[in-house]
């Protein structure tokens, strides 16, 4: 693993101890490395966080491609699995912080953003292909996609999560199924589900 990567993790890590107070100390101790070597790969603690946030966003779609590439799976649980997808490594970072980047850290909000509205080819081509075979209905994948980044985004803008004594990856979990399910109640030979 090359430095910048260690450091990356290594900002996962304390992130998921004390949020957005983390400093360049903490991380340079963590790490036992100087705080000169940490300023000579990033120049300051919002270079770091901007790297971490793609960092981040790219190992999602790591996760994402294991998805689509597991042949067990069906189409309809590959759509289900990546729209809730979270690396294993972040489930215990409390996302639900996210939302003070909005006013300390705009760049990066930024840049979340703009990570959350791109990137979706992967899981609109299993929708259509799901549409095709018929494990799926008939939807307007851009309003589908709309409803899915409007209420990531909510986590993002609001302390909800984090009032309600929600994790985000529960939040995570409500949303997909939700959109997977419907809220209304099926059922199945004679039994409600």
């Amino acid at each position: 693993m090359d430095l910048r990567e260690e450091i990356l993790k290594g900002t996962i890590r304390i992130f998921r101890e004390k949020g957005l107070k983390f400093t360049m100390d903490d991380i340079a101790e963590r790490l036992k490395i100087s705080k000169k070597t940490l300023y000579k790969v990033f120049d300051d603690k919002e270079a770091l966080f901007l790297a971490m946030v793609d960092y981040m966003f790219d190992t999602i779609k790591e996760s994402e491609q294991a998805v689509v590439d597991d042949d067990s799976l069906s189409t309809v649980e590959k759509v289900h699995r990546i729209l809730g997808v979270l690396p294993e490594g972040y489930k215990d970072v409390d996302l639900r912080q996210l939302y003070l980047l909005k006013d300390r850290y705009p760049k990066i909000y930024k840049q979340v953003e703009l990570r959350l509205e791109t990137g979706w080819e992967t899981t609109i081509e299993l929708i259509e292909r799901g549409i095709a075979e018929g494990s799926i209905v008939p939807v307007r994948i851009p309003i589908l996609k709309m409803m899915l980044e409007a209420s990531l985004e909510q986590f993002f803008q609001r302390d909800i999560l984090i009032r309600n004594e929600i994790s985000y990856q529960d939040a995570l979990d409500e949303v997909v199924r939700i959109l997977m399910e419907g809220i209304k109640v099926h059922k199945q030979e004679g039994n409600e589900v």
